[in-house]
């Protein structure tokens, strides 16, 4: 048993000794470290050598063997990792792939988009964390993508840089056979000028099931919106036939479907799923309401002081003129610094009371329900404790924009505390607005009417009336709470001069 392994031990040292004399003359370029060749004593032994037994060892003379051309330790294999859909918050388990920027056979590199998915309260783009070849895409367009499962297998092989790479790219042979048709057109493409966009063209999901009823390909509409977006109007101007194919793709011809009376049966939009989910889960809250009237007429006074100083100073803001939200946004703050039990949420298992805490939360982050195009959307604003009547103003104006766009982040549309909805732009005075479960409370804002109401003595004027409508949940706030708190809001809403000394 000694002889034999001390055979073994030979062998594998002399397979080493000779690895490196070879390497010094030039023959091969690899580095024989570990390894052993198999022979009929020793398959499975494998002993490192250090640099001194190396050097030791140099001088001894090479056993006759087979004649070497060349040798190489290392080889290429084919790595495909899997790209997962992460996590992105706010709870959200599923999304819906709304488009592709990549498909089979494109190369990424690190941080170069692959997709946007619309989730139940935002599109958001994901890119990549390897750099490599796509193998395959695990979605179709509209599918339902879930977080924690592949989204594409990416081929992160081929990116070794390293020389005997280089050298074995340097020894290929000078003629190579002609590439294959594909290749060339391939090939052919990649030298002609690229667009400004490519890819499937950007859509909401919307958009893309009107199209998808009608039996249109979205390739052949020209969008109005920004980078190129097809938005509703521009399916039903094609639809009507107002609007030329898009002179990037082959004309399709269209057939418009037969117009019908009947049922018909549609899926909910990623953003009526987060509304149904939300509402759903409002259910098992008690509804506390309570409705009150609040004069304007000081707070125009004040507002239009505000926008005649703004107008004067016009390149100090992205707004041109001041709204009532942003004064009535930031008094609800300052309301909210006497009663912090209104800006608060509970935690811990609803079922077991003893279980249930309150969580007191510092940060004011006000949500404004807003009705976009793809529907109604709640971002806040955060930390408006901090924040001037202007700052405010600003970013009420940069979430509307961006709203219309449909471009809110979900950083904008998470960690609300308490939320304020203006129905009142849309018609309507009052309202039964509804908790959601993450808060505990909301207002609802009505519409502006001039009425008649009696002054201190007795004379009938004409007062700015705005009717306001709150939900609590009554499960922590009482009635007495609410009203109090709206008074409160109510009082500095009214006199603007009360509202500049509570501002710090």
């Amino acid at each position: 048993m000694y002889s034999r392994t001390a055979s073994c031990l030979q062998i594998s040292r002399t397979a080493t000794s000779l690895g490196a004399r070879l390497s010094k003359t030039g023959l091969f370029a690899s580095s024989l470290n570990t390894r052993a060749f198999s022979t009929g004593l020793c398959t499975r032994a494998v002993y490192p050598l250090s640099r001194n037994d190396l050097l030791r060892r140099s001088d001894q003379k090479i056993p006759e063997m087979h004649t070497i051309r060349t040798f190489h330790s290392s080889f290429t294999s084919q790595i495909i990792k899997p790209f997962l859909l992460a996590d992105i918050g706010e709870g959200i388990t599923e999304c819906e792939v709304i488009q592709w920027f990549v498909e089979p056979g494109s190369k990424v590199e690190e941080f170069d988009k692959i997709c946007e998915v619309q989730s139940d309260k935002a599109s958001v783009e994901i890119t990549s964390r390897f750099s490599g070849k796509i193998v395959k895409l695990h979605y179709q367009l509209n599918d339902i993508a879930k977080v924690g499962q592949p989204l594409v297998d990416i081929d992160t092989a081929g990116q070794d840089s390293s020389p005997e790479a280089e050298r074995e790219v340097l020894d290929a042979p000078t003629s190579a056979p002609p590439a294959p048709k594909n290749e060339v057109n391939k090939k052919i493409a990649q030298t002609q000028p690229k667009s400004k966009r490519t890819g499937p063209k950007l859509a909401t999901p919307a958009v893309r099931r009107i199209a998808k009823e009608n039996g249109i390909n979205l390739e052949a509409v020209n969008g109005s919106g920004d980078n190129g977006r097809i938005l509703e109007k521009d399916v039903l101007s094609f639809i009507a036939g107002s609007q030329d194919p898009s002179p990037q793709t082959t004309p399709v011809s269209f057939i418009p479907a037969p117009v019908t009376l009947g049922e018909r049966t549609e899926a909910l939009s990623a953003i009526q799923k987060a509304m149904f989910k939300a509402m759903t889960r409002s259910l098992s809250i008690p509804q506390l309401g309570y409705k009150d009237d609040i004069e304007l007429n000081a707070t125009t006074e004040y507002r239009t002081a505000l926008n005649k100083h703004i107008s004067s100073n016009p390149s100090q803001y992205p707004f041109a003129k001041m709204t009532y939200l942003p004064i009535f946004i930031k008094c609800l703050s300052i309301a909210l610094a006497e009663f912090p039990i209104m800006n608060a949420s509970l935690t811990g298992d609803q079922n077991d009371v003893n279980s249930v805490r309150i969580v007191l939360r510092p940060s004011h982050n006000i949500g404004v329900a807003m009705d976009t195009p793809q529907g109604l959307v709640v971002p806040n604003i955060k930390d408006v404790q901090s924040k001037t009547i202007f700052d405010i103003a600003a970013e009420v104006h940069r979430l509307t924009e961006l709203g219309k766009k449909n471009a809110l982040s979900l950083n904008d549309l998470k960690g609300g505390t308490i939320t304020l909805s203006n129905i009142g732009a849309l018609g309507g005075t009052y309202a039964n607005p509804v908790v959601v479960s993450s808060e505990l409370a909301i207002v609802a804002l009505g519409r502006t009417q001039t009425l008649p109401r009696f002054d201190r003595d007795g004379n009938v004027v004409a007062k700015q009336i705005l009717p306001v409508s709150w939900s609590a949940d009554h499960r922590l706030i009482d009635g007495a709470t609410i009203a109090r708190f709206g008074n409160k809001w109510k009082s500095l809403i009214e006199n603007p001069a009360l509202l500049a000394s509570e501002l710090r």
